[in-house]
């Protein structure tokens, strides 16, 4: 008995999605089931997981208030630090640059994710450091400069690491832009600046809110950079989950903090989709 379009439609939705749902099930809802469990556990003689239902994890996150504070400072202060140096970009590459080079330089935006992002701290770590731009400083005059181990380091490594993934959502929003809309504000009197205030930045807004987003929410688990730039005197949540997990072997209060970085995500994920939404007038702008 042949299938009905309706059903034959819906068994193909599911064998499509099947992989990529098993996939989020086991690598995403499963590992984080475990962490929840961990979170409300004690930990153990010896470190680890000892089963338990109690919340005093939760009531002791106060200890380690200096590594929330200082990522959700410099987590929002970085990405909008990303967001002033990609806007020009974004905008050159899709309005200003002709098609023909457009490629080469998002081919050049895009160039440093092709090394680890390892090699490229320590590469400024090199730069911040005795021997690189403090160093060049003495030579003109210039002394007791500290640039490495401070938040202007991390805040420059985090500007350096996430540019590429502020600036393509933006690219994307002004490469769609409509150039007829730019000709119409031109021709009834606008003046560029003016140009740019009321038609192209409102019309980009959904990108910018998408790069945003996406760099804020990244950086909230940053652990890489504010480890080598900050020497440890910068610390982020990041460090302190690899601190309580592989060193303290206190698993229940790190799962307890994870739940709690979860949580952040989730209502600054809301509050983007909700704004970017509301920016573009509709419910189909993907956030990510």
């Amino acid at each position: 008995m042949p299938l009905k379009p309706q059903t034959r439609h819906k068994l193909v939705t599911a064998l499509l999605l099947g992989p990529a749902g098993l996939w989020l099930f086991f690598f995403l809802v499963l590992p984080f089931i475990a962490i929840l469990v961990f979170s409300v556990g004690k930990r153990g003689p010896v470190g680890g997981y000892a089963p338990a239902f109690t919340f005093e994890q939760f009531a002791n996150l106060g200890t380690r208030a200096a590594a929330f504070v200082n990522t959700l400072e410099l987590a929002p202060v970085g990405a909008f630090s990303c967001l002033l140096v990609a806007y020009p970009v974004a905008y050159y590459l899709a309005v200003k640059v002709n098609p023909q080079r457009r490629l080469l330089l998002l081919s050049l935006v895009v160039a440093p994710f092709w090394t680890s992002l390892l090699m490229r701290t320590y590469a400024w770590m090199y730069l911040l450091g005795g021997r690189g731009i403090p160093h060049l400083l003495e030579l003109v005059g210039i002394e007791n400069v500290r640039l490495i181990n401070t938040p202007g380091a991390v805040l420059l490594g985090i500007v350096y690491g996430y540019l590429p993934l502020m600036i393509m959502p933006i690219y994307v929003s002004l490469e769609k832009l409509d150039r007829k809309l730019l000709e119409a504000s031109y021709d009834l009197g606008a003046k560029p600046i003016g140009t740019f205030f009321r038609v192209t930045l409102p019309l980009s807004l959904p990108g910018v809110m998408t790069g945003f987003a996406l760099v804020t929410i990244l950086l909230l688990g940053e652990y890489l950079i504010p480890q080598l730039l900050g020497g440890g005197k910068v610390f982020f949540i990041g460090n302190a989950l690899v601190d309580l997990f592989l060193q303290s072997r206190n698993w229940p209060f790190g799962s307890a903090i994870a739940v709690t970085l979860v949580a952040v995500v989730v209502v600054i994920l809301t509050i983007a989709m909700r704004l970017t939404w509301r920016i573009a007038g509709t419910r189909k702008v993907d956030l990510v």
